[in-house]
């Protein structure tokens, strides 16, 4: 059914397809034009002022449907998480500005992101086991041999370097023998550094009464800066510090 549909969609004339690409351009036109003032930098920045005030009015109800929301995107595999935990980093720096918000925006993402991905681990092996299989059956073989191999060690380095997508580790791993509680530790040790990275980047980006206030230039700042440069450096760090581990691995004698 779902080849036959793309089959259709890819058959359509040029013409029909510009026409689509019109209505769906005139259709968020529409919406813009209805709620352009809500989209001006004032209204933000009105509404940002109320959002920091609520964090701090109601912190724990707040923090647990920020929690909730997080695990459940990434529980059932949705796309959004990287874009999450930047809007939470940069809400909370909003509301406790400086070192505070950064512990805390490490903490919700960090404890959501790892629920979030055991969530999917226990729908993979208890739930939706035989699609799972059907799905990834030709990974699976080299997945338990390196996993036999390497222990806990592999799920570590899946999840430092972000090579493989994390909903695709969640999954598979679901399908092996490793333990839950060993998943989840290991999955929040693993993506605790990048963690940090993105929230960190997160905190960096402007507001929009930093952006009124200073105009185009209070876009950029050197902390912006850095967090780009972290984030393009961080896995190419990580993945020659894990080489260099696992080098030392195989050329280890015995014991």
């Amino acid at each position: 059914m779902a080849s036959e549909q793309s089959n259709k969609m890819s058959g359509l004339s040029f013409p029909v397809r510009i026409g689509l690409a019109a209505l769906g351009l005139l259709v968020l036109f529409g919406l813009y034009s209805i709620n352009r003032d809500r989209l001006s930098l004032e209204h933000l920045a009105e509404r940002q002022e109320q959002i920091g005030a609520l964090l701090k009015q109601y912190p724990v109800l707040l923090f647990a449907a920020g929690y909730l929301l997080y695990t459940a995107v990434t529980g059932i595999s949705l796309p959004g998480a990287a874009i999450m935990t930047l809007l939470y980093s940069w809400f909370l720096q909003q509301a406790y500005p400086g070192f505070a918000g950064l512990l805390w925006a490490v903490v919700l993402v960090s404890f959501a992101s790892t629920s979030g991905a055991t969530l999917a681990f226990l729908l993979s092996r208890f739930l939706f086991r035989a699609a799972a299989e059907k799905t990834f059956g030709e990974r699976l073989a080299t997945v338990n041999a390196t996993l036999k191999r390497e222990g806990a060690f592999y799920l570590f380095s899946l999840r430092l370097i972000p090579v493989v997508p994390f909903f695709v580790i969640n999954v598979v791993m679901g399908l092996t023998p490793i333990r839950v509680g060993t998943f989840w530790l290991v999955s929040q040790l693993g993506m605790l550094p990048g963690t940090c990275v993105y929230v960190y980047a997160g905190s960096t980006l402007p507001g929009p009464q930093q952006i009124l206030d200073r105009g185009a230039g209070g876009i950029l700042s050197t902390q912006l800066v850095l967090a780009c440069i972290l984030l393009g450096l961080f896995p190419l760090l990580v993945k020659r510090i894990l080489a260099a581990v696992r080098a030392r691995r195989t050329t280890a004698p015995p014991n």
